[in-house]
């Protein structure tokens, strides 16, 4: 017998009993977006490696371990399965020209590949709405994308979200921070782990996004980024504060906020859960304004954020427990010559009037094929003998209380089933 195969390691199948909270999820978003404006674009999953090298950063996590990278036999070009969508998007919009009438406001959704160690809420193919605003300098723009956020969570029913936020001002504050921490963390090498070590002199700012426990301490009492800010930057999140006050949207400050990506600027956010463990985030962003001219564009302001789907649906999922998969309406059995051939014309009358019918296939006795429809989580059976057929009738009969059944014609049927409020 050969070897069973199966799903690559962190690459998971949504299953059917799983697949009704994502279908949720999408509608759920698909009207959230259209609330705000925002238009979709379907980008491709695989983009040139040097895309994500000029954008995300060379001394990143992302690009020095994480990237399924790979070079195209055919023609040599060096390709890479996205690890995040932003990137994706700005080069859409240029090689497009997409701004040239104006800012503009976009959003994708789909898979996102990164090679890290499989565990609750990380895995190496999960999914993501990114939202991208571009073309829009104040803070406001800032501000209606975390309250977009906080309206999402009330939409899905999803509590305990908290809001952190963090400024990282313009390259002059970053490089003039950069050289206080390099001296701060140069006195306490005999704490940084390996990684910092070698971070220390590339991209000191990183380590401060450091997980480590044992380097919490004096991660803490390193300097802070925001007493560094130049006065535009500063002005900017103080305006941003006024505006999520106005709002009536509470945040936190945090000052080691950084981000995993180089290309964030001034404004960066997170919304993070203390019931996911170590992968508190569920949705991160801020703003890039030199990303366009870094990938070949005009200067552009701009700003967005991504929503890590799978986390998501794990805080559904938990505040819902005890609610079933949404059930059809119909499941109609059948036995007989006449019957099962005024059955296909009975589910498709049905499906005409918007019913949901799922007809038996496979034979059976009609107590076999009534168990199956009392598994099926349907609400009612339509029941169809060769005497039904031939009347051009069908009987209907609750599945989910106490009642008797109904014979009836199929326009009959169809305002009686409209009667139940389904």
């Amino acid at each position: 017998m050969s070897e069973k195969i199966q799903a690559i390691r962190g690459m998971n199948d949504v299953l059917p009993e799983h697949a009704h909270w994502w279908d949720f999820f999408e509608e759920t978003v698909r009207d959230w977006l259209a609330a705000y404006g925002y238009r979709t674009i379907r980008l491709p999953i695989v983009e040139q490696t040097a895309l994500f090298r000029r954008s995300i950063g060379e001394v990143t996590d992302i690009v020095e371990k994480e990237m399924y990278t790979f070079e195209d036999h055919l023609n040599g070009e060096h390709l890479t399965l996205r690890p995040e969508g932003t990137a994706s998007c700005v080069r859409a919009v240029l090689q497009h020209n997409l701004l040239y009438p104006g800012p503009l406001r976009l959003a994708y959704s789909g898979p996102m590949f990164r090679h890290e160690r499989p565990q609750k809420g990380r895995y190496r193919q999960f999914h993501q709405v990114g939202v991208e605003a571009l073309g829009f300098e104040g803070a406001d723009i800032d501000a209606e994308q975390i309250a977009m956020a906080a309206r999402l969570w009330r939409k899905l029913g999803i509590s305990g979200v908290r809001l952190e936020i963090n400024s990282l001002g313009d390259s002059a504050s970053r490089a003039r921070h950069r050289g206080k921490l390099i001296r701060h963390f140069e006195q306490h090498q005999d704490i940084l782990d390996e990684d910092a070590k070698r971070r220390l002199h590339s991209n000191p700012l990183r380590i401060l996004d450091s997980k480590n426990p044992a380097m919490r301490e004096m991660l803490e009492c390193a300097p802070k980024l925001l007493d560094e800010l130049d006065e535009a930057s500063r002005a900017h999140f103080e305006s941003l504060q006024v505006i999520l006050g106005e709002l009536g949207i509470g945040y936190e400050i945090n000052a080691r906020l950084v981000r995993g990506l180089d290309y964030y600027n001034r404004t960066v956010f997170e919304w993070v859960t203390d019931r996911l463990g170590a992968q508190g985030t569920v949705c991160a962003g801020g703003r890039y304004d030199g990303l366009v001219s870094q990938i070949g564009g005009k200067p552009t302001p701009a700003c967005g954020f991504a929503i890590g789907i799978e986390r998501i649906l794990t805080l559904i999922q938990e505040e819902n427990s005890g609610v079933s998969p949404e059930a059809g309406d119909v499941y109609l059995v059948h036995q007989g010559q006449a019957a099962s051939k005024f059955a296909v014309t009975a589910a498709e009358f049905l499906r005409d009037n918007d019913f949901s019918v799922i007809l038996h296939c496979g034979g059976g006795s009609f107590k076999s094929q009534m168990k199956k429809a009392d598994a099926s989580g349907s609400r009612f059976a339509a029941i169809v003998g060769d005497d039904e057929a031939i009347a051009g009738e069908i009987t209907l009969k609750p599945l989910r209380e106490e009642a008797g059944q109904f014979r009836m014609g199929l326009g009959e049927a169809v305002a009686w089933l409209r009667s139940q409020s389904i």
